[in-house]
């Protein structure tokens, strides 16, 4: 009996040997066959390195500011009795802009100056009778005295009938007025707005690394989707001695040329300086670059020998790269990559180093060294 389960153990190991082998023997075949099968190529979109001119550009967006700007206010109360204005309205310097009421203030400034000229009149007359001992010093003092308080009484109401004539402090636009003849307003309403508008300030943050690519005098150009393609140029007119603590960007301040009147104080606007010289980079799209924790890589093309129709045979092999400054869709490679080197722009995810390839640009990333949104 012992005998017999041993031989049907034997016959057993055997089968199964038999079966392990079959499938080890299958699988080596299986993958000697996959390795001399020619790989099927991937196909990419690839662009040739080449040099460009980069003038290095820092751009940041601003808010816009009149050159001088306010609300026209009233000092005093008063009823408005005219009106010298119209809503948008270009006004000079010293126009008179709203007339108060003054007819109470005017009468009370007669009578000021009617009692001024007669304490000028008794501070002569007895100026003549203390030069013959008449009266005394006493009283020509106190005659002095009360002829400079008339005077100042009268500047003060003269002060007061001037207030009442509200004129433009400076040139520049009238805004859309608030108030209307009759109406009584307070010291501090809002009458009208007046903004300068031939210049005009741009006020905008940079990153405190930039400080010393900043100086006073720096060319400045400033594009709003108001008017889309339009550049206007201005220059950097001050730079604040301070870096905000919380995001450790400083404001810089330029002024813009604003002849035609299109910007507004309000508006925002990107902002573009140009520092430095001009320099030449070698560039890639963007799109090019695998970004690894280990480092950044591009997959270049190389020919190696040719395929059965004698066209070339084509290859990615990856690399490590430096990288550069960057603007738009395009980034400077300062190691790693030649002029002229043919370059993977996309597919990367299907290749590794020694993938066959086929190159077909007919859709290639964007590259735009100044990209914009495009309305749809």
């Amino acid at each position: 009996m012992a005998k017999r389960m041993a031989i049907m153990l034997v016959i057993v190991g055997v089968l199964f040997g038999g079966i392990f082998g079959y499938q080890a023997f299958t699988a080596r075949m299986i993958k000697k066959f996959m390795s001399s099968a020619p790989v099927p190529p991937v196909a990419v979109s690839a662009v040739k390195a080449a040099y460009q001119t980069w003038q290095l550009r820092l751009n940041a967006v601003g808010s816009l500011r009149a050159l001088r700007g306010i609300d026209v206010t009233s000092e005093i109360s008063g009823l408005v009795q005219t009106l010298h204005f119209k809503s948008g309205d270009e006004v000079r310097t010293g126009q008179l802009l709203v007339q108060l009421n003054a007819d109470a203030d005017r009468a009370q400034l007669q009578a000021l100056e009617a009692a001024a000229e007669l304490a000028q009149t008794v501070f002569e007359r007895d100026q003549k009778q203390f030069a013959v001992k008449a009266v005394s010093q006493a009283t020509l003092d106190t005659d002095a005295a009360d002829l400079k308080t008339r005077r100042a009484q009268v500047a003060q109401q003269k002060a007061i009938v001037d207030k009442k004539s509200i004129r433009a402090p400076f040139s520049g636009q009238l805004g859309i007025s608030t108030v209307n003849t009759g109406q009584y307003i307070n010291p501090g309403d809002k009458i009208v707005t007046l903004q300068s508008l031939d210049a005009i300030y741009a006020d905008f943050y940079l990153p405190q690394q930039n400080l010393s690519l900043i100086t006073l005098g720096q060319a400045v150009s400033i594009t709003t989707d108001t008017y889309p393609g339009r550049t206007f140029n201005g220059k950097v007119t001050a730079i604040n001695p301070k870096v905000d603590s919380n995001t450790r960007n400083f404001l810089v301040e330029a002024i813009i040329d604003n002849s035609g009147h299109k910007l507004l104080p309000g508006m925002y606007a990107t902002v573009e300086v140009r520092s430095g010289k001009a320099q030449q980079y070698l560039t890639l799209p963007k799109a090019a670059v695998t970004y690894n924790p280990y480092g950044e890589t591009v997959y270049l093309i190389e020919e190696k020998g040719k395929t059965k129709d004698s066209k070339p045979a084509l290859f990615a092999k990856q690399t490590f790269i430096n990288m550069g400054p960057s603007r738009g869709d395009q980034v400077a490679i300062i190691k790693g990559v030649k002029a002229g080197d043919q370059v993977v722009t996309s597919g990367q995810l299907k290749l590794k180093s020694g993938s066959p390839v086929i190159i077909n640009n007919q859709v290639q990333p964007l590259n735009d060294a100044a990209p914009a949104p495009v309305d749809q």
